[in-house]
């Protein structure tokens, strides 16, 4: 992997005091994701597209008001999810977002990934670096802050 490549990966985890699948379910159903977004971006996404396999597609509209429709390129029931944001009616436009979560103690240890390492859109790029891990682990504080109570 280039040095390029490795800067292009952003990755931040904790342990959530909640069983895996609960976890789960709040970011394999994306109407929940807008609730705990750590990068202010999530707009609102319509209920009944909870994520079942690789290959779905669901939607969802950022706070800019644009639609992406989010490709499912890795899944794992209760362990693991992953899609690349495209254009509505476009191919992904290359960046990842996974999510991966492994029991820990009375936890789950969550690591959120954002990989741009695929991204060329000069536009895009901007909002792309600014993407630190404090905003994944924001993500997941706010996640944890949810579930905990």
């Amino acid at each position: 992997m280039s040095d390029t490549a490795e800067i292009r990966i952003v990755e931040a985890s904790r342990v959530i005091a909640a069983p895996p699948e609960v976890v789960f379910e709040q970011i394999a159903d994306p109407a929940k994701q807008p609730a705990w977004d750590g990068n202010d971006n999530l707009g609102q996404a319509p209920e009944g597209q909870r994520v079942h396999a690789t290959g779905e597609v669901f939607s969802m509209a950022l706070t800019s008001g644009a639609i992406r429709e989010n490709h499912v390129v890795e899944f794992e029931e209760g362990r693991r999810i992953a899609w690349m944001p495209a254009e509505a009616g476009g191919a992904p436009i290359g960046q990842l977002w996974r999510w991966e979560l492994e029991p820990e103690g009375a936890g789950t240890r969550v690591t959120h990934t954002y990989d741009w390492s695929e991204l060329h859109d000069e536009p895009r790029l901007e909002r792309a670096r600014g993407t630190r891990a404090e905003n994944l682990l924001a993500s997941i504080d706010r996640l944890a802050a949810l579930l905990e109570g």
